[in-house]
């Protein structure tokens, strides 16, 4: 997608692939999107998806995936093996591994579906809140770089290491969508589903050296509903069940501005205290 200036939007710079050869692809990590060590997870996320949806044996649409990193992503150049494990008439299955120097950096496993009309309910409603206008913006400057490509709006739950005073709990609300604006899409989605800081982060109101080390993302929405979406603000709420010997979970979910469940995450990270 191409932004103001008609160049490729900063996102989709960083999540560029090139075929290489049969199901492999080639591309190079963006300094726009270095996090603590490597990239920022969302943006590995992200690249590892679009493997799967530039691949031309595709079926369907994705519907969750899951991925391990393994190791820390270096700067520089790296390929995505993506590899349909099993197809059925509406249903897909792919394994998909990213590389450098011939080891692997992150493996993954994505379900895709041929989604049909049938019987719907969502019981999560989304919180009731103002509306993004009236949030807050975070400053990012002179934080982690990927934070800038990033509006976010605090509700509550925010990060601010400048007033390190314990929080009561670990949950965020939040407006949140790309910045400069790009419309929604699978890639962008997947990215904004690891965008909420470490809960550790949030509870403490102090950095440490922490990483994801299994991340799931489930996709609600289809296609069509998530290019409603366009470049409005998406709703996100994040907490944590626990933080035990080095490792807390980190549950999330992400509502476009009319109120439907449009991603559910979980995962789990790896801290040191």
């Amino acid at each position: 997608m191409l932004d103001e200036k008609n160049e490729p939007h900063v996102f989709d710079q960083a999540i560029a692939l090139a075929a290489s050869s049969r199901n492999v692809y080639s591309g190079t990590t963006s300094d726009a999107y270095r996090n603590m060590v490597g990239p920022f997870g969302g943006i590995t996320a992200a690249t590892v998806l679009n493997a799967v949806l530039k691949h031309p044996e595709l079926v369907g649409e994705p519907v969750s995936m899951t991925l391990n990193f393994a190791a820390a992503v270096e700067p520089g150049e790296f390929e995505v093996e993506a590899l349909p494990i099993r197809t059925n008439r509406s249903t897909q299955h792919w394994q998909v591994v990213q590389r450098q120097g011939g080891q692997v950096a992150t493996s993954a496993t994505v379900f895709c579906a041929v989604r049909k009309e049938t019987w719907s309910e969502q019981e999560l409603r989304a919180p009731e809140v103002c509306v993004p206008e009236e949030a807050a913006r975070l400053d990012t400057a002179g934080r982690r770089e990927w934070l800038a490509n990033y509006e976010f709006r605090f509700i509550s739950g925010s990060y601010d290491p400048s007033n390190p005073e314990e929080a009561n709990d670990s949950y965020s609300l939040l407006w949140i969508r790309d910045n400069p604006p790009r419309p929604l899409d699978f890639a962008a989605l997947a990215a904004l589903g690891d965008s909420f800081f470490p809960r550790l982060f949030t509870r403490t109101q102090r950095s440490f050296p922490a990483g994801t080390v299994s991340l799931t993302l489930y996709f609600h929405a289809d296609s069509l509903e998530i290019a409603r979406t366009g470049t409005e603000y998406i709703l996100g709420a994040a907490r944590a069940n626990r933080a035990h010997k080095s490792y807390h979970d980190q549950t999330a979910y992400l509502w476009s501005s009319d109120g439907n469940l449009l991603l559910s995450s979980s995962q789990i990270m790896y801290y040191k205290v």
